[in-house]
């Protein structure tokens, strides 16, 4: 059933479901016919009764039969004898002894198959008058034979019905299922070279047009995907291709010609940053890429603050002392998150690395709590970001414009909002009023 095509199954339903309707409707005209020919079959047999009741009582025992061949009246006796009888049936009696002695305790209506004189059923009432039994009857043959014409019409009408409704079930589902069949043969001409390209909507605002805003929305989001992807391939292309060039200058200037021992020293040196240069990168990129896959693993541990922002203090202070800085640490004793300690002090170095390359002045690492969050600010002094580059500070390879021609990458925001992000929190950056930049992750604190 599920092979079928969809207008098929709704077609076969709509039938199904028709033929129930008109199945139900013929049993209810059927019963409802038969109750009403019975009804008067029956008033027929009271009035009749009635007439002739009043007679009886009078001692007055002729009887007539204006249609013989419908109706028939026999009068019985005290001993069960027939007293008087129409001519179509005679004086022999159509009741037996035991529906006589039912009728003389009261009034019975019952169907006999056959009584002598009339054709077909026979429906029949037996009314006690005074010491006889006055049975009136009546022939079913012509209510049989409507009920019989009916059937008969049923029979030829509701075949005919049922096919013109499956006919105008497959039109409708036909007409319904156009839409989204237009719509799956512009979907299937969609492809990448055909940027912008969406959907046609039906004018009207049904399931389908809705249906249609949703995958033209899709859509937009691939599509959007996609160029980030592109993006993000030729971004990460350039960024290696210029440790590889380096490599290959310096290793093929190195061989050229023969060298001094300090100049191979400096050449295996600027080699090696090199090389750290391209490991880093390509770390990052792993993040970046377990991030998209939504496999960026978070290991959560109860932690001190305060000892992380020592541990990643500790790995600047060397490269401070070089550069005449200094990494301060600021966080209560008693604050404590539950985090991955290993992401949260990747992320913190990146932003202190940033603050080290872009900013001057000492380096503060702060904490604070805000609602159920931990906030950890990295600040710095100096100019701080420019004001166009902080609505896209943590785009990846995202670097304001003087710092195009340092050796970051432009992944560091990246990969802090991207922890941050794993940890169900988010990243966030600003100018200080006093100048510098205020980089900070706030992370949920339970």
């Amino acid at each position: 059933m599920r092979r079928l095509p969809i207008r098929l199954r709704l077609t076969l339903g709509f039938t199904l479901a028709m033929a129930l309707l008109l199945a139900a409707t013929s049993v209810f005209l059927f019963l409802r016919l038969a109750a009403t020919l019975d009804e008067t079959v029956d008033d027929a047999l009271e009035a009749r009764t009635a007439e002739l009741k009043q007679r009886l009582e009078q001692g007055d025992l002729r009887l007539s039969n204006a249609d013989e061949d419908e109706s028939f009246v026999q009068v019985m006796g005290e001993q069960a004898p027939v007293a008087a009888a129409t001519p179509n049936v005679g004086l022999e009696p159509v009741l037996a002894p035991a529906e006589v002695a039912h009728a003389r305790a009261g009034a019975i209506r019952l169907e006999l198959d056959a009584v002598r004189g009339l054709e077909g059923r026979v429906r029949v009432l037996a009314t006690p008058v005074q010491r006889t039994i006055l049975v009136v009857g009546a022939s079913l043959e012509e209510r049989d034979e409507a009920l019989a014409g009916l059937l008969g019409e049923l029979a030829l009408i509701e075949p005919v019905a049922l096919v013109l409704a499956a006919l105008l079930g497959y039109a409708l589902a036909t007409a319904a299922l156009h839409p989204v069949e237009s719509m799956r043969s512009e979907a299937a001409a969609i492809s990448a070279a055909q940027p912008g390209r969406r959907l046609s909507l039906p004018p009207t605002k049904d399931e389908v047009s809705r249906l249609g805003e949703t995958l033209n929305a899709m859509l937009g989001r691939l599509e959007g995907a996609l160029a980030r992807e592109r993006s993000f391939v030729a971004e990460a292309s350039h960024e290696l291709r210029t440790p590889l060039a380096l490599l290959r200058a310096e290793l093929e200037l190195a061989s050229s010609r023969p060298r001094s021992q300090a100049e191979l020293e400096e050449v295996l040196r600027s080699a090696a940053e090199e090389t750290d240069r391209l490991a880093q990168l390509a770390d990052d990129l792993l993040v970046l890429a377990r991030s998209d896959g939504g496999h960026l693993q978070i290991l959560r541990a109860p932690m001190s603050v305060a000892d992380l922002f020592a541990t990643v203090a500790r790995r600047f202070r060397s490269r401070a002392e070089h550069a005449g800085r200094a990494v301060e640490v600021g966080a209560p004793e008693a604050l404590s998150i539950s985090a991955d300690r290993l992401r949260l002090e990747q992320a913190l170095g990146n932003l202190v690395e940033n603050a080290f390359r872009h900013g001057r002045g000492p380096v503060r690492l702060a904490a604070l709590e805000r609602g159920d969050c931990v906030e950890l600010h990295v600040e710095d002094e100096g100019a701080g970001f420019p004001f166009e580059f902080l609505a896209r500070a943590f785009e990846r390879f995202g670097r304001a414009d003087e710092a195009r021609s340092g050796s970051g990458a432009g992944l560091g925001l990246a990969i802090a909002e991207v922890i941050a992000v794993a940890h169900g929190g988010s990243a966030h950056a600003a100018n200080r009023a006093s100048g510098g930049a205020d980089v900070w992750l706030s992370i949920p604190s339970a």
